[in-house]
């Protein structure tokens, strides 16, 4: 190393421990104890510093060290020495590409021209892409950024067609309509198009969020597998970074069968997609709740449009409208609000991952004025950061005069911490009107009640005394002790709330109760939980459990139900105290849970007061316990029976940031809260111990599995020998019996169950032509050894050529078409039509191959064209369950049982391509109700003249 270097980077090194040391003197207010602060100190572990001390740590460096911290370090910087390491990475890439960092400029680009119609027509979020990529393809979707600078756009065109190819890879994995998969992704390319991609292969998405550091790995871990064990995921997409953790989730749930990268996805052209319909799942969205009882809300394609429509109606969205979005995606908010919102009215979306928000918040403001950005959305807290933690110089040529609505949810919205940006950030244009508190739940998709227009801030001064004694919300003189309650609006014109009492009535105006919905928007329930459904919806209605009241239609949000604490008959919100008690210095944001509990001696309910603090020194907790009561006095008027001061990071909380209150009280009384910390070996490890049972049962099954394969291809090669004499006889009736015998005979040994059910007509009638379902290599074998005659399989040319199986299949008298050049199509269909008046029913898999996703696929013309024409009835035989035993793509079968249904015969009523296309569409439909698979057919029969002009493709051939 030379010498300047070495001494640049000790420079280095000696500013950001200086830096960290002062911050944590700081946090610590504890000056008189040594402290121990090193190069190797753990930020969280041994220093107790949060996303937010991080992020003031690195704005400290940045300012102080005239340095640029690069945005990934926020995740990956474990120590100083971490972060040393990355600033000079980023020096040195810098000087090697010889430029500064791009600079924030105006909007890049001029805005696109303005829409008047949406989708409304439209049934599925798909069909909204369709409808946008059929009318303006390249119109620009999203602009991501991923370092919140460099921007990249993305097209609807661009998405669709990405997400087709994806989801083609999603079917050949064995993806298919109704399987659930899970997204472990960072906002970025990967996450939307392997979300629409989902979609488009008739599967579920369900999205949770990556782990954002090693140290969380144990309680992610614990708590998604709970999630993904209750959603039955087969397959988990996950980020390349973040891959290892998806593997120890694969450990502790049964039914996860692969994690991929979405690189790994690929592509596979075969693979058709999937016809979705408005009452198809859309999306199952996690709740917030306890780890153990994960509630999966079901949300349709129906109930995402009626809510996006609603929203964007009560606040008048149009494609002139910009949208600016750091949120993160796996929440509703983000997710439906800030993504498919502007996919549906055609307004650019832009957005940078939250991580860039949390490292660098001015950032967000920044996007606001380079894409005059006139829609942006964050919960309390960002407002709150932005309001105490921006510099004026960070904000130099601020210009926020173009945003129409700053929505603020997903958590209590504090009326100061509103009013607080308001006044900062008027003075850089921001128009108070803009302010736009909302209330909604995942239950209800998203919104629930929305404020008009320009309507602003709104809050409700009531009494405090009567607010919590008789639950009445009764306004409050200019001097009465009062308490401040923010309107979230009017509820969107397609939701009815209510608000109901403890005996079940409907509450009067400005009474307290818990606050009840219904709409087109509301969720049918939770995914495999219907108990905790039956608690959800009474007659219609869905319970938010959420506390609230109606004044002047308007709703009031006081808090949630399982939150209220109940003293002396005294209702008791815990969300004010916990703002009053987090302004205390040495006190983190959002780091007090206010809980009731109840006393085990008395019975009756207690205050318990948690909150976080790095202090240490024995004086300066004591003095801080003491300002801790005093503040609950000022605010309730009462003392709390306890108060306790723990570790930063420690309280409990959901992804979405709100405090889970019963969960932190029940872990802390059963014997306190967890390490903030653990290192992260001894998390690993402690997983991976609790993952030894399920492991060796998913071991112990694909053991069984390999042996029961292999047994499979060893009984094969032991029947082999008797199959010979069918090689060299002709006569392809005999040849046939003798061939079954040996396949009925392998069915026996290997215990493969095959249930066939016949009907009587169908098995006499012989001059019949029959189509079949195609699912796996096993399905010609199945029939020759259940069917009730000899059939004349129809096989592509091609296998003929080669040298076993073609001399099998010929010998059992097999016919073989040409499926691409024309006039062998034709001459093959005359042979066709010759032979269907023969002793043997021809027999064709008219969907002419299979993939290893389920569904059945679009029927070709020719068996039916062979049938209208030679004027044969069609016997319809459904298989059911062969995809199971041996799917495309593997070689060892699987036990299993399959079924076998030869159904009525259907004559055909014609010659015409009108009666050939209402065979085909009589005999898909009788398949379909016993293949017990999905449709894959868009459109089952409305075919177009093109389809009339390649009649002779006999793509409808066993492969």
């Amino acid at each position: 190393m030379e010498i300047d270097q070495l001494f640049d980077t000790t420079h280095l090194a000696a500013g950001v421990l200086g830096e960290v040391t002062t911050l944590f003197a700081e946090t610590h207010a504890d000056a008189t104890q040594p402290v121990s602060v090193n190069l190797g100190s753990q930020f969280e572990q041994d220093l107790g510093f949060d996303s937010l001390a991080r992020a003031e740590l690195f704005s400290r460096i940045e300012r102080s060290l005239h340095v640029h911290v690069p945005l990934d370090a926020f995740s990956t910087a474990l120590t100083p020495a971490d972060l040393v390491r990355a600033i000079q990475r980023a020096a040195d890439a810098q000087s090697a590409a010889g430029g500064d960092q791009p600079s924030i400029a105006q909007r890049a680009q001029a805005p696109a021209v303005p829409l008047t119609e949406t989708p409304h027509e439209a049934t599925t979020l798909i069909e909204v892409l369709q409808w946008h990529v059929a009318r303006h393809p390249r119109r620009t979707h999203i602009i991501f950024l991923e370092d919140g600078v460099t921007p990249a756009e993305l097209s609807y065109g661009d998405l669709y067609h990405r997400a087709a190819a994806a989801a083609s890879g999603l079917r050949s994995h064995g993806i298919g309509p109704g399987d659930t998969v899970a997204l472990m992704l960072a906002t970025g390319w990967d996450y939307f198009v392997s979300f629409v991609a989902i979609l488009m292969s008739g599967a579920i998405p369900v999205p949770i969020y990556p782990p954002a550091r090693v140290s969380q790995v144990e309680e992610h871990v614990r708590r998604h597998a709970a999630v993904l064990s209750n959603a039955g995921t087969k397959v988990l997409i996950a980020s390349p970074e973040v891959a290892g953790v998806g593997r120890l989730l694969k450990l502790h749930v049964p039914a996860l069968q692969q994690v991929l990268t979405a690189e790994q996805v690929g592509v596979d052209r075969n693979e058709p997609s999937v016809p979705l319909a408005a009452g198809d799942v859309a999306l199952l969205q996690y709740t917030s709740g306890s780890t153990g009882d994960p509630k999966g809300v079901i949300l349709t394609h129906a109930n995402l449009l009626a809510n996006i429509r609603a929203m964007g109606a009560r606040m008048q969205v149009t494609s002139a409208d910009v949208l600016i979005s750091w949120l993160p995606l796996y929440h509703d908010m983000g997710l439906i609000g800030a993504w498919f919102g502007p996919m549906y009215f055609s307004m650019p979306l832009v957005v940078m991952p939250p991580t860039v928000f949390l490292a660098r918040p001015e950032r967000w403001l920044q996007l606001i004025q380079r894409y005059r950005g006139t829609l942006t959305a964050a919960p309390n807290f960002a407002y709150a950061h932005c309001t105490q933690h921006l510099d004026d110089a960070s904000l130099a040529g601020l210009d926020l005069s173009s945003l129409r609505f700053a929505f603020c949810g997903a958590e209590p919205v504090s009326a100061a911490t509103m009013r607080a940006f308001a006044a900062r950030f008027s003075h850089y244009g921001f128009d108070m009107h803009a302010v736009t508190p909302v209330y909604g739940l995942a239950e209800n998709t998203l919104g629930v009640s929305f404020p008009r227009p320009g309507r602003g801030l709104h809050v409700d001064r009531v009494q405090r005394n009567a607010l919590a004694a008789i639950g009445q919300a009764l306004p409050a003189p200019s001097d009465a002790d009062s308490v401040e309650v923010v309107g979230c609006g009017e509820a969107l014109d397609s939701v009815d709330v209510r608000i109901v009492g403890e005996e079940g009535l409907e509450q009067p105006e400005r009474r307290v109760g818990r606050i009840h919905f219904r709409g087109p928007s509301a969720t049918a329930g939770y995914f495999h939980s219907p108990a905790q459904t039956a608690r959800l919806i009474r007659d219609s209605w869905l319970d938010t459990g959420d506390l609230g009241y109606l004044a002047d239609g308007e709703l009031f949000i006081t808090g949630r139900a399982k939150d209220l604490i109940i003293r002396g008959g005294r209702h008791i919100f815990p969300y004010e105290l916990e703002e009053a008690i987090g302004r205390l210095p040495s006190i983190p944001a959002g780091g007090v849970a206010v809980c009731g509990g109840t006393d085990r001696a008395s019975g009756t309910e207690r205050i318990v007061i948690l909150a976080e603090t790095t202090l240490t020194q024995a004086a300066a907790r004591k003095q801080l316990l003491a300002r801790v009561r005093a503040t609950a006095v000022e605010v309730l008027g009462t003392p709390a029976e306890q108060v306790f001061l723990v570790a930063p990071e420690t309280i409990l909380k959901t992804p979405s940031g709100k405090i889970r209150h019963a969960a932190t009280l029940e872990q802390f009384e059963r014997g306190g809260l967890p390490s903030p910390a653990r290192p992260a070996w001894r998390q690993f490890a402690g997983v991976v111990a609790r993952a030894a049972v399920p492991f060796l049962r998913r071991t112990a099954r694909q053991v069984s599995q390999t042996a029961y394969g292999l047994y499979c291809w060893a009984v094969l090669g032991a029947l082999t020998p008797f199959v010979w004499p069918v090689l060299v006889s002709a006569d392809t009736s005999h040849n046939w019996r003798r061939a079954a015998a040996v396949g009925r005979l392998f069915l026996r040994l290997t215990g493969l169950h095959v249930d066939v059910e016949i009907d009587a007509r169908s098995a006499a009638m012989r001059h019949v032509v029959m189509v079949a379902n195609h699912c796996s290599y096993l399905d010609g074998l199945i029939l020759l050894a259940v069917l009730p005659q000899p059939v004349r399989f129809v096989a592509k040319r091609g296998l003929d050529r080669q040298w076993l199986a073609g001399r099998f299949l010929r010998a059992i008298g097999t016919c073989f078409v040409e499926r691409r050049e024309y006039r062998g199509s034709v001459d093959d269909e005359r042979r066709l039509v010759r032979q269907a008046d023969g002793d043997s029913p021809l027999l064709f898999f008219p969907e002419g191959t299979f993939g290893r996703g389920a569904g059945l696929r679009p029927f070709h013309l020719g068996a039916f064209r062979v049938a209208c024409t030679a004027g044969r009835p069609v016997v319809p035989v459904a298989l059911a369950g062969a995809r199971a035993v041996l799917p495309d793509g593997v070689w060892l079968p699987r036990s299993g049982s399959v079924k076998v249904a030869m159904l009525p015969p259907i004559a055909p009523d014609g010659t015409d391509l009108g009666a050939m296309t209402r065979l085909r569409e009589a005999a898909q439909n009788a398949i379909l109700a016993r293949c017990g698979e999905p449709s894959l057919i868009a459109h089952p029969v409305n075919k177009t003249a093109q389809e009339h002009d390649q009649g002779h493709d006999f793509a409808g051939t066993a492969s």
